[in-house]
């Protein structure tokens, strides 16, 4: 069981914070304000964003000013990412976030103990850490990353892990997407319960 890096209500390590669009699963295209906190412990090597892995480099913030500054921007979508946020306490967060009236979405490996109260759970297990049971009985959309052709049956294994009601994703890895994403069409083609989720976010050049 993964140590909680914060068992503060009160504040919470935030590498950064931004209004944008979200650019995968279901959700893709929607006004989202995304809080990326500090710390993670799974340490993909593929990871785009290795610098938030360090909780201790990045900035304490109290929950009212985080939820304050989500607030300044009309989009009602907060999502929650990391790093890998269930290695934080989250229940004040999510809290303060649907007094603002916001919908609570987070994107997590499931590899920590679920807290909060959420809207939507995207899962993305990670090879190097596995995702604890009720993680994956409670997510919403399972996004697999497609790095090789071993993970498709990798895919399946976490497929048949989670809630029948599940979406299922598969999304190639950004540095081998033209390797993958043919590989990904194809065998999605031959299995219709999945998707394929692509960053648009990285395409259309925003964070």
């Amino acid at each position: 069981m993964s140590v909680l890096i914060s068992n503060s209500a009160s504040t919470l390590p935030v590498m950064e914070q931004f209004y944008t669009i979200q650019g995968e699963g279901l959700y893709q295209g929607k006004a989202a304000y995304f809080i990326r906190l500090g710390g993670c412990d799974v340490g993909c090597h593929w990871c785009d964003v290795k610098e938030s892995w360090d909780a201790s480099k990045h900035p304490q913030l109290t929950i009212d000013n985080i939820v304050q500054e989500a607030a300044a921007h009309p989009g009602r979508i907060a999502v929650i990412t990391g790093g890998e946020p269930l290695m934080h306490q989250l229940d004040g967060l999510t809290k303060a976030l649907h007094k603002k009236g916001f919908r609570t979405h987070m994107e997590t490996s499931g590899s920590s103990p679920l807290s909060g109260s959420w809207d939507w759970i995207t899962l993305s297990p990670k090879k190097f850490k596995a995702p604890l049971p009720e993680v994956c009985k409670a997510a919403n959309e399972l996004k697999v990353v497609i790095f090789n052709k071993t993970d498709f049956a990798w895919a399946e294994k976490h497929a048949a892990m989670v809630d029948k009601n599940c979406r299922l994703y598969l999304q190639p890895e950004w540095g081998k997407s033209a390797e993958m994403t043919p590989l990904i069409i194809d065998y999605i083609k031959h299995n219709p319960q999945w998707q394929l989720s692509l960053q648009v976010h990285k395409y259309i050049n925003v964070p």
